[in-house]
């Protein structure tokens, strides 16, 4: 009993906080049994093991108000000084913060006031209109970035090229680009965007293959790019249940 009470109220406390986490983050699924089972202990060793590992994640949300109070800053200064410098710092900061349409509009300002030369912007405005979906803009963005550095972003640029051509109905352009990328790329949003592709054209057992190998990376991850990774797992799993 005195076990027991050393653990009450706390225990379901502790396991309101770890189903909360649980939840939000979902790690493996098993965690799950042991919060329930566990009780207070079970939910103590789940948030050693996984809760207390994601503070290091923390610095998001402190770089989230810090963009902000950027944003805001940037706002005003635009009113009397709507530089070139400005403009594309302030579309980075939306695009950053998810407000794709306004990044976009900024986007439009900074090319038309002369940055024909850099890459950025056109790149930068790329993948705003992918996350809009306006695959047929986007891919008048992102051409000239592939065309003229193949490797852009760590590769991620022909990726999004492939991505974008697929949407866009081009599926032997698509195709051929995500072939390119995927003989040099790793990155699971490159994965994960050919299989959905694959999956779309009738090519259900090459679209599992390349669901596969993002879960496949997950074993040999170091614990915090397993948790960056998560979401991409979270969908490589979800497809492979659709392709059953």
């Amino acid at each position: 009993m005195g076990f027991i009470g050393l653990f009450y109220p706390w225990g379901m406390i502790l396991q309101a906080v770890a189903i909360v986490h649980f939840v939000r983050r979902r790690p493996d699924t098993y965690w799950l049994w042991i919060i329930l089972i566990g009780g207070g202990l079970g939910a103590l060793v789940y948030i050693v093991a996984e809760v207390a590992p994601d503070a290091s994640l923390l610095g998001r949300a402190y770089d989230a108000m810090g963009r902000r109070r950027r944003i805001r800053d940037l706002e005003a200064a635009i009113l009397d000084n709507p530089s070139v410098g400005n403009l594309e710092e302030l579309a980075d900061q939306y695009l950053d913060e998810g407000r794709f349409a306004r990044a976009r509009e900024l986007y439009d300002r900074v090319i038309a006031s002369g940055r024909a030369g850099s890459l950025h912007p056109y790149y930068r405005r790329g993948l705003a209109e992918v996350e809009l979906e306006d695959f047929t803009a986007a891919l008048a963005d992102l051409e000239p970035v592939v065309s003229k550095d193949p490797k852009y972003d760590f590769h991620r640029a022909i990726g999004l090229l492939a991505h974008a051509h697929g949407r866009a109905g081009d599926s032997d352009k698509a195709d051929a680009l995500f072939k390119d990328a995927t003989a040099i790329s790793t990155l699971s949003e490159t994965y994960y965007n050919y299989a959905t592709f694959l999956a779309g054209r009738q090519r259900p057992a090459e679209a599992a293959e390349w669901a596969r190998r993002i879960l496949a990376k997950k074993p040999t991850m170091p614990r915090y790019l397993r948790r960056r990774e998560r979401p991409w797992f979270r969908k490589a799993g979800a497809l492979l249940k659709q392709l059953r």
